[in-house]
């Protein structure tokens, strides 16, 4: 009977450990164009205070070529590289979702207001983008990097 109770209890442990474990949208992403359906930059997504943030590591597709620059950006962006640029911030997490960010697109300048949801057991992040309220915007599906890599082998 002890060990009955005993492999109940490690396994009631080990799926409130699983379920603790929800995946979040901090890690490495490949960005996929939602146009093209091709990859077209890594970007890191880290927490920082309770809030995250995501950076360029590389641009890997661009009409400007390799290394290009924000040329549609204002302020201190303008012109700055796209790499090392800081293009996600004050996201929040609200239950199941990030939100309450916003993230710059380097193509056109503009900055949204975001939200993340983690997907497929933490292996894609849908990232939304919307100006106004979240049905209207556009949606992309990053790839965890360490997954993007698995998907090639």
């Amino acid at each position: 009977m002890r060990r009955r109770q005993a492999a109940l209890f490690a396994a009631l442990a080990f799926a409130t450990s699983a379920f603790a474990a929800d995946p979040t949208p901090v890690g490495t992403w490949t960005t996929i164009d939602d146009a093209t359906g091709k990859p077209k930059s890594i970007v890191q997504i880290s927490e920082a205070g309770g809030k995250l943030e995501g950076r360029v590591l590389e641009v890997l597709q661009s009409d400007q070529g390799p290394h290009p620059v924000c040329k549609e950006c204002s302020g201190d962006r303008r012109n700055q590289p796209i790499e090392g640029m800081l293009i996600l911030w004050d996201v929040a997490r609200d239950g199941d979702v990030w939100d309450g960010g916003r993230i710059l697109d380097p193509h056109n300048g503009k900055i949204y207001k975001v939200k993340l949801t983690v997907t497929d057991e933490g292996r894609k992040l849908d990232v939304h983008g919307y100006i106004g309220f979240s049905l209207l915007g556009r949606s992309q599906t990053w790839i965890r990097q360490d997954a993007a890599a698995q998907a090639k082998n």
